[in-house]
């Protein structure tokens, strides 16, 4: 990862987590204890891999599958990268807030836990999502 990959990185995964913790906030301000949390958390993961996929596949991996079904293949095992990164964030962010029980310390456990989630996660698109030579195999 060059130094300009390796900043926009880290700038895409800080709008992903603010568009993360924003829905997140949206679905808090309607919903409110633990049923609330669970629908935020979900919510705010759903909106944040779509958005981290675009940001993702467009600016740090360059990728150029343009045809429908791989773009589906290439969306979907993207997707299911979050059974791994994706509970790293949860579990941080759910401890935070079982622990504090405050939106403050949940929102930092969702921050702390999503650095190293992301780290976790470019190591994964690197390897096994951005650089598959085909989606017809």
């Amino acid at each position: 990862m060059n130094k300009k990959q390796l900043f926009l990185y880290v700038t895409f995964a800080i709008i992903v987590t603010i568009i993360n913790l924003a829905s997140q906030r949206v679905v808090l301000s309607f919903l409110s204890g633990n049923i609330g949390f669970f629908i935020a958390l979900f919510f705010g993961t759903l909106v944040g891999v779509i958005t981290g996929y675009i940001l993702d596949k467009n600016w740090i991996f360059y990728d150029e599958t343009k045809i429908s079904e791989n773009y589906g293949k290439q969306f979907f095992l993207y997707a299911m990268t979050g059974a791994i990164h994706t509970p790293i964030f949860w579990i941080t962010e759910t401890l935070f807030w079982f622990i504090w029980m405050t939106d403050q310390m949940r929102e930092l456990g969702a921050i702390l836990g999503l650095i190293f989630a992301y780290t976790v996660k470019y190591f994964i698109l690197k390897k096994y999502i951005f650089k598959i030579e085909s989606y017809n195999s």
